[in-house]
């Protein structure tokens, strides 16, 4: 339904761009027009935190409650639950309360990684620094995107967030990294 939409969308511009000049139709083609993905990551700062849940304060100044356990689950967390520290949470109400699906510990991702054919930084507000100028695709900005790690021009689901260790797994396979 959606790519019929977009089809008809770009069939109407097109038809709308047209110039006549003398009986003559000359087609002004435009690129189409891409919706970026909704992301469903609440951001914040973690506070009153414990074993089995924490609180989230959100930039608009609202105080979330989480629990990181259910009677069948638990919820992943990648980078450990510290008070202070910015969160981006995956969450879903069960049972009438907020369970963290996946919970991503924004301050330790930030740092200098390494492997052996990556050298980068991942730096506060979105930048990436690479160091390798050997590199046939660096990174260059990073974000998080529906609990996903968006490292462009790649995207990651985040294995392991540790004091000195990154896994990342995408398509291509699992990507191990060292804290520099």
């Amino acid at each position: 339904m959606a790519i019929a939409l977009m089809a008809v969308c770009m069939v109407w511009g097109v038809l709308a761009s047209c110039k006549k000049d003398g009986g003559s139709a000359t087609p002004e083609i435009k690129a189409p027009v891409l919706v970026s993905e909704q992301d469903s990551t609440l951001y914040g700062t973690c506070y009153a935190a414990a074993m089995h849940s924490f609180t989230l304060l959100t930039a608009n100044g609202d105080s979330v409650f989480f629990t990181r356990e259910t009677i069948d689950e638990v919820g992943d967390l990648q980078g450990g639950l510290f008070e202070g520290d910015k969160l981006a949470v995956i969450a879903e109400k069960v049972n009438g309360e907020m369970f963290a699906r996946k919970v991503i510990n924004l301050n330790s991702l930030l740092g200098k990684w390494t492997s052996l054919d990556r050298n980068f930084e991942i730096k506060d507000g979105g930048e990436v620094l690479s160091a390798g100028m050997a590199e046939s695709k660096p990174y260059t900005e990073w974000k998080i995107l529906n609990g996903q790690l968006i490292l462009a021009p790649d995207t990651f689901e985040i294995v392991t967030l540790g004091p000195d260790s990154l896994l990342l797994e995408n398509s291509v396979g699992i990507f191990a990294y060292k804290r520099q």
